[in-house]
């Protein structure tokens, strides 16, 4: 977004431009102190933007219903406390950042926002929305000391981003049905538990870093799901049907089971990877296409993907387990189930992703088959793979 839509112009505001309830010549009023913003206390609706100056030590906007503009608060040291006992809606950004004194944010009946921009508030603990905002495009609260997200419960968002909250335990969204953009929960408080119970689609997902996840819900995906780092013993998402970009399970060193029972297409790559405690994939017995490529490298023991029928992009399974190749993938890539280059190999000492050439110990060797090391050398398709992935 673009820093010129938050630029705060140093007004000489004449006493007559806020009695019109506007910014007007200027698209942004900036407010010094209590008698600037007592000039609004007649105003329902405020036609402009509000920036409060970074000297002012509390800002409270009384009587305004409707702000037809932004709400802005930035790099103050010493403003410890922002309400406005009226307003129930933003029809801009309500930004905050860099508030290091901020201990109260009071907005009784405000429920209604576009953009929701909150960063570096150190000392916020708790949000005073009291009647609940129940509408916003976006939302993206960064390095707050945040305990809970009580006050925001929305039903439908475009873009969701809670990322380094390390006070956050808990995130529960009831009435959260769909996201049509991005939602990313990523390295907030390691114990954090999320809970979604209502959401049916969304587009992109990434949950990094959480400690429990419950999707009863979720049906469709339209873009990648990925989930990296999380301390999570179990996966289940057991009305997921379709994933419309990239899966990926990455680095989650607690997961011992996952279990996808109604996905039939992945259309872009499946990747799982470096799982260290999980040695059995069966729990995605309807799967039938991956339109990318299948990467899964780990301890597996056990790989069974019993419906699998097509995979557009290349195969590379490498595992410290007793995989047998031979019998339960090579007939995929001889009958042309496979297109692209095919790598599958069990007892191996370190497994390693598509392009990487492992090391065999133990009887290995005979129970598993794979591309030439100069097919498997060649990593044109990492690039992709790395893209799709690591987002």
């Amino acid at each position: 977004m673009s820093l010129s839509k938050y630029a705060v112009p140093v007004l000489a505001v004449a006493g007559s431009a806020y009695a019109a309830c506007s910014a007007s010549p200027s698209p942004t009023v900036t407010v010094q102190n209590a008698g600037d913003v007592a000039a609004f206390t007649t105003c329902r609706t405020f036609s402009g933007s509000i920036a409060v100056a970074t000297g002012a030590t509390d800002f409270q906007l009384s009587g305004v219903r409707e702000l037809n503009g932004n709400l802005v608060v930035l790099n103050n040291t010493q403003i410890s406390g922002i309400s406005a006992d009226s307003l129930e809606t933003i029809k801009g950004t309500f930004r905050l950042d860099n508030l290091e004194s901020l201990t109260s944010l009071n907005f009784p009946k405000l429920t209604q926002v576009e953009e929701i921009e909150w960063t570096s508030l150190s000392r916020l603990d708790t949000i005073g929305f009291d009647s609940e905002v129940t509408e916003a495009d976006s939302v993206k609260i960064e390095n707050t000391f945040l305990s809970s997200l009580k006050g925001i419960n929305l039903a439908t968002v475009k873009t969701l981003k809670l990322a380094n909250n390390k006070q956050i335990n808990d995130i529960t969204m009831e009435n959260l049905g769909n996201v049509s953009e991005i939602l990313d929960f990523s390295d907030n408080n390691v114990d954090v538990n999320v809970s979604l119970p209502n959401l049916l689609w969304a587009s992109n997902m990434t949950f990094r870093n959480v400690s429990s996840l419950d999707l009863p819900s979720l049906e469709t995906l339209n873009g990648s799901f990925n989930l990296v780092n999380n301390a999570f013993l179990s996966f289940k998402a057991p009305n997921l049907t379709t994933i419309g970009g990239a899966l990926s399970f990455v680095s989650n060193t607690e997961l011992t089971n996952l279990t996808l029972p109604e996905l039939t297409e992945v259309k872009e790559n499946l990747e799982i990877a470096n799982n260290t405690k999980l040695h059995k994939i069966d729990g995605i017995p309807k799967l039938k296409t991956i339109r990318g490529a299948l990467d899964f490298n780990g301890n597996m023991s056990e790989v069974a993907l019993p419906a699998i029928n097509h995979i557009f992009g290349a195969f590379n399974l490498q595992s410290t387990g007793d995989i047998d190749c031979d019998k339960d993938f090579k007939p995929l890539k001889s009958s042309g189930k496979i297109e692209g280059r095919y790598f599958c190999k069990g007892n191996v000492a370190k497994p390693g992703g598509e392009g990487t050439t492992p090391t065999v110990t133990g009887s290995g060797a005979s129970k598993t088959n794979a591309a030439s090391p100069a097919n498997v050398g060649s990593n044109v398709l990492m690039a992709g793979l790395a893209a799709a992935f690591f987002l």
